[in-house]
């Protein structure tokens, strides 16, 4: 009875479409308490990845989870349609950029293109995540470019607007030059790297003075927009001659350490020093004369409190429309304000515009290079290199982004971080340290958001404007524009091209108000998510609060911290007051087994499609979500792993059923009943335990999953699959084939809570590894009988509650004791590895020595611990001294070091003398004083350990013990060859090698055969035929017949299926199997 698991799978979800499964657990659930999750939105212009993949399996496993609870939880497929992502592609393709080149184009013919390619992967997806086994609907699903999505937008933006939360500014804006728009902060900062720039120091001249001022900048394309100089009130400078060249130059004596690679073996000298603030209104020589006419005021030496003296020459060159610090000094300098603007040569292509006419229509950054060699030749470069530094690039086309003024609209945020942060305390984050440090970092340092993009495929900005702005009118709804308007038209589209040409009559006489140019930045609309997914409130009002909103349950990668979580709260809390999500899964990056990003042009990562195909989707969801990547860490993807995930969990579960489906057979065999399960009490103390340990795990699951912490669920449910397979099946094997020597009454037990216990896993399992679990359900369905009777509709293990924790089936002695019968296993089987002795091989004494209540539990279980570790004779006692067993501190000095100091080697020579008396007592109390010198907690590591020259490890009567530890409790074991045993171990070899010649011969539990011998060879004249006959019922029940001798020179009177040649101990068989 093998298994595919992927052809397994493929067969699932063909019965999942036959069945409409998902839907029919949706209406199974109808009129419960309802469980709400939000689906983040992905892109469909690129295939699903590991990454989608991973958070895919998370967003499928809570809402599983929750429906099993009985929670009604609807689940929609959602897509980001509108944005950079999009256009980008567009323009990449059609090979346009910038304004005037799309204006050409036509908005129409230009979105119209970007519809065209927003669904291109649809269907990849779409089978790909039902390959994956995750039950969400796509007929239902929602998209950013839908109208009502569209609506419900404008409606969000219309409560911040009449909130006042909305407003216009003069900024200076990341702005990305190819894709020709600004972006926010919160983009800005997705995408931050490495990067050369080049480094230069520059003199401006002082006029009416012999000195230069020195600046040092990374931007060279700024220079030709430079208006004043900074310096710092506080700080002392220094005017300096340098004696190679005669001129004089004025800095931070700090900064002198970038003039001069070695200040010591520069020549210079300091002629005086002065405050920064005596400085302030010097003149200097502009670097460049594009705008001395229109600021001829300027150009002069200003006071700024962020100057720094740790970077540059505490002299910082001001270009105010490129970045903010400069513009705000200039603004308080009074240089600056809304009626005289900086200049801004720059165009949104990041283009030099006529204005600076030795560089105009060249690329700011290309531009670095000529700027440099044009200072170089006027004397006025100092110094050029090249610096590494990180720096911001866009998130979309991946180049370095500018700092660049843009008069844009701006949401509110900074007046909100109070409440934000103060409902951001009773959401639940897992992993904790991501909200706790990452995302409220982020919310508490919060710009207000720059929510428009001079872009054309997304959602229109529902503004119109007079031409000097001081008549804004927001509209909320599409029935609004058409009442305002006047227009009777059909609008299913607001996109730009149908409605940038819909004006609106001014009230207060100034003509016609016509849409701003902007669109929504995307993540505006992700962030609407909730309302416009709903098209709230033109739709679904009634019940929104409590109902749709906020969510039970959101989960993406890490990077959404800066992304959808914080635009989902800034809109949550601007509108409702409120947290949208009630608890989020945040998961780490997925990467290349290199540790590098994964990477197509690489090929540094295995297709997912294959790995799904030749391992199952099982197999990579259990990999995926038992790995440090769902505590927020990184995981270097290694399909080893996947393949592990088969070997380690999948196959020993699917074994479990399979042995289980053998057993009910042979049941059926031997007593003429079909078996169907019966769930009564059991007094069989392993059937007790197994039971018990369920309950455990069933309390731990709800206990874990309430607070969302998939990465101590997946490990538990993994310990009781152990646990069934390595220990219930292995140590009750006879008792499930009936051949303990007991009644049928106890084969029965055996098998009901074998059945119960696989009835409990399949649900407990089926959120985790879907495929598996339905199948195997199915198969055991028959077997359930009135088990099922509780639950409405069968017809898979998803329709199905999912299990609750039976008290009368906790028991929590049962399971301290099996707990310590596997420890002493655990320990012996180490000792036994050590000496490299097989199992087979019989041992005669194992001792135990441990405190009164675990040898207690060991003696009621001595019978497994024999049986198990092939042993003789097993010896419980509590005397450690008896067998030298001494107490040892051991010290990490490094640690205990830092903390004693002087006082560490001390203790260091006092420790050979502490007593075992002394060592017991810190064992107890975790604490002891030497000389004076307290020690406590991990200070000392008490071990213990075989005394040197133990004359109780080896014996004078042959014992050798090899001993293995644990905290607390020590086994001995008697690793010695005993000739009393040799017999023992021949026939448990015998045995075994018959069982696998059954297994070669393909034959199943319930196929009779006779088995046979014939002694080749015996040079040590062992006694087989007694040893045989001696241990006849042993035979029997192991190997299900008589081991009978027979005559190879005899012609075999019935079919022989398989005959082999076997050597045990010196001893030479010819085995056979034959047909009855």
């Amino acid at each position: 009875m093998s298994i595919n698991f992927p052809q397994a799978e493929e067969d699932v979800v063909r019965f999942w479409r036959e069945v409409d499964a998902f839907q029919t657990q949706l209406k199974l659930t109808e009129g419960r308490q309802r469980f709400t999750f939000y689906d983040g939105p992905p892109f469909a212009t690129g295939l699903p990845h590991y990454g989608h993949l991973l958070t895919s399996t998370i967003k499928d496993i809570i809402p599983r989870y929750w429906s099993m609870k009985g929670y009604h939880v609807v689940r929609r497929f959602g897509w980001d349609t509108h944005g950079l992502p999009i256009e980008y592609e567009i323009d990449k393709t059609l090979g346009v950029s910038g304004r005037d080149a799309v204006l050409k184009m036509g908005i129409e013919k230009y979105n119209a293109e970007c519809r065209a390619i927003v669904m291109r992967y649809a269907s990849e997806w779409r089978q790909t995540i039902e390959r994956l086994g995750r039950w969400i609907d796509f007929d239902n699903d929602y998209k950013s470019m839908d109208v009502k999505f569209m609506e419900s937008c404008w409606w969000v933006f219309k409560q911040l607007f009449d909130k006042d939360q909305v407003y216009r500014a003069y900024q200076i804006m990341p702005f990305s030059t190819a894709l020709c728009t600004p972006l926010s902060h919160m983009e800005s900062k997705q995408n931050e790297k490495t990067t050369q720039d080049p480094a230069l120091l520059v003199a401006f001249p002082l006029k009416g003075r012999e000195s230069s001022l020195i600046i040092y900048t990374t931007t060279p394309w700024t220079l030709p927009s430079n208006l004043l100089i900074a310096c710092h009130p506080d700080f002392e400078y220094v005017e300096i001659l340098d004696e190679a060249s005669g001129k004089q130059y004025i800095l931070l004596e700090g900064g002198l350490s970038m003039l001069y690679k070695d200040k010591k073996k520069a020549k210079y000298k300091i002629l005086g020093k002065l405050k920064g603030k005596e400085m302030i209104g010097w003149k200097y020589e502009p670097l460049f004369r594009y705008f001395t006419d229109q600021f001829s005021d300027c150009f002069q030496v200003i006071g700024a409190d962020y100057v720094e003296a740790d970077e540059g020459t505490g002299l910082v060159h001001q270009a105010p429309a490129f970045g903010q610090e400069d513009y705000d000094a200039a603004v308080a300098a009074g240089f600056i304000h809304p009626k005289r603007l900086p200049p801004c040569p720059v165009d949104d292509k990041g283009l030099f515009t006529a204005e600076v006419t030795d560089y105009a229509g060249q690329h700011v950054k290309s531009a670095d290079k000529a700027i440099v060699k044009d200072l170089k030749e006027t004397g006025r470069l100092l110094l050029a290199t090249q610096v590494s530094h990180v720096d911001k690039f866009c998130w979309r086309s991946d180049t370095q982004l500018i700092r660049k003024a843009v008069s844009s609209w701006f949401i509110r945020v900074t007046n909100s971080v109070p409440d934000m942060l103060s409902n951001l305390e009773s959401t639940t984050w897992v992993p904790s340290f991501v909200k706790e440090k990452r995302f409220a970092n982020w919310v508490a340092n919060a710009h207000d958001w720059n929510i428009a993009r001079n872009r054309y495929w997304g959602t229109p900005l529902p503004l119109w404007v007079s031409e000097d702005y001081e008549e804004v009118v927001c509209v909320g709804s599409i029935a609004e524009l058409k009442e305002l308007s006047g227009y009777t038209g059909t609008l299913d589209d607001i996109h730009r091209d149908k409605i940038d040409g819909i004006t609106i009559p001014s009230r207060k006489g100034k003509g016609q108000l016509r849409r701003v140019d902007e669109v929504f930045d995307c993540w505006f609309e992700s962030g609407s998510m909730p309302y416009a997914s709903n098209h709230y409130p033109f739709e679904n009002s009634e019940g929104f609060q409590g109902g749709n909103f906020p969510a039970d349950f959101i989960a993406e990668g890490l990077d959404q911290t800066r992304g959808w979580f914080y635009t989902l709260s800034v809109l949550g809390n601007k509108l409702f007051g409120v947290s949208p999500f009630k608890a989020v899964i945040v998961n780490g990056l997925v990467l290349a087994e290199d540790g590098k990003k994964m990477s197509k042009s690489l090929k540094n990562y295995p297709d997912p499609k294959n790995v799904i195909d030749q391992y199952g989707s099982d197999a990579l969801r259990l990999y995926l979500i038992n790995s440090p990547v769902v505590r927020g860490e990184p995981l270097r993807f290694k399909e080893s792993g996947v393949k592990e995930i088969i070997a380690k969990v999948l196959l020993p579960l699917w074994n479990s059923y399979r042995f289980f489906y053998e057993q009910t057979v042979l049941f059926k065999k031997t007593t003429g009943d079909d078996f169907v399960a019966q769930f009564p009490e059991t007094t069989n103390v392993m059937d007790r335990w197994i039971l018990a340990d369920c309950q455990s795990m069933l309390q731990f699951i709800d206990q874990e999953m309430a607070g969302y912490r998939l990465y101590t669920v997946v490990p538990r449910l993994l310990q009781v699959i152990d646990n069934l397979t390595n220990w219930y099946i292995r140590f009750n094997r006879k008792r499930l084939k009936g051949a303990a020597g007991l009644e049928v009454r106890d084969t029965k037990a055996a098998l009901n809570t074998l059945c119960q216990v696989l009835f409990t896993l399949v649900r407990a399992l089926a959120p985790f590894t879907p495929f598996l679990t339905e199948h195997i359900y199915r198969l055991l369905r028959p077997y359930l009988g009135e088990a099922l009777s509780e639950f409405s509709n069968t017809k898979s293990v998803h329709f199905l509650a999912f299990p609750t924790a039976q008290e009368s089936l906790f028991d929590e002695v049962i399971q301290r004791k099996v707990s310590a019968m596997q420890k002493v296993i655990q320990l012996a089987r180490t000792a036994r590895e050590r000496k490299t002795i097989p199992l087979k091989t019989p041992l005669l004494t194992i001792v135990v020595i441990a405190d009164a209540q675990q040898l207690s539990d060991i003696e009621e279980l001595q019978t497994y611990v024999k049986e198990e570790l092939n042993v003789r004779d097993i010896v419980l006692t509590n005397d450690e001294e008896c067998y030298g067993i001494h107490l040892e501190a051991r010290v990490d000095w490094p640690i205990l070091g830092k903390k004693l100091k002087r006082d560490a080697q001390v203790v260091r020579k006092a420790l050979p003398s502490l007593t075992q008396e002394q060592l017991r007592q810190y064992l107890k109390e975790k604490r002891m004083s030497i000389e004076g010198i307290e020690l406590e907690g991990s200070d000392l590591s008490i071990v213990r350990v075989v005394a040197k020259d133990n004359p109780n490890m080896v014996k004078d009567d042959g014992v050798q013990y090899e001993p293995a530890f644990s905290d607390d409790m020590i086994v001995l074991l008697d690793t010695a060859s005993h000739p009393e045993l040799i017999d023992d171990g021949i026939a448990r070899d015998v045995m075994t090698r018959v069982q696998k010649m059954r297994k070669t011969a393909g034959l199943v539990p319930t196929d009779d055969v006779r088995m046979l011998y014939s002694v080749v060879s015996n040079p040590d004249d062992i006694q087989f035929e007694t040893l045989v006959s001696s241990r006849k019922t042993q035979f029997e029940n192991t190997v299900r017949g008589p081991l009978e001798p027979f005559s190879p020179t005899e012609e075999a009177a019935e079919t022989v299926i398989l005959q082999e040649e076997h050597t045990v101990s010196n001893l030479t068989l010819l085995l056979r199997l034959c047909r009855l």
